[in-house]
């Protein structure tokens, strides 16, 4: 049996307020989205500015990052160099840069998931977000 580590909210609040300031220091208004390793939302954070739609979005590339244990970039690479069959994925909607995992120990224990500005822009600020943890 193995232990696996878990996010706490501690946790959670962490990673959102780096992202967010990371967001904030590029003057990015993004929505930002953390699951666990279940893709379940623990949290949802739409800045100021934010397009509606970037609360449905980075929900979706969070969910895909950590059901898929890897940058949902992969898939949006595997589809943009024609393995098209990708877009009928059951359960992954996010399959757009921007959802980055979350991995403690070789363990995927989340993801987070932005959305609102340029697809590396969204990562760079996920990434930033799960920095705040040293892991």
């Amino acid at each position: 049996m193995k232990n696996t580590p878990t996010l706490e909210l501690a946790d959670v609040k962490q990673i959102a307020a780096a992202a967010e300031a990371e967001a904030l220091a590029n003057k990015w208004a993004v929505s930002v989205a953390i699951v666990d390793a279940g893709g379940h939302l623990l949290w949802l954070q739409r800045l100021d500015g934010a397009a509606p739609i970037s609360a449905q979005i980075a929900p979706a590339k969070a969910h895909t990052a950590a059901l898929g244990r890897r940058e949902s970039k992969v898939y949006e690479d595997m589809i943009n160099g024609g393995r098209q069959s990708f877009l009928s994925a059951p359960g992954l909607s996010g399959l757009l840069e921007g959802g980055v995992p979350i991995v403690k120990d070789g363990q995927h224990i989340g993801a987070v998931g932005v959305s609102g500005v340029k697809s590396a822009e969204d990562a760079q600020i996920a990434r930033a977000g799960i920095a705040a943890l040293g892991l």
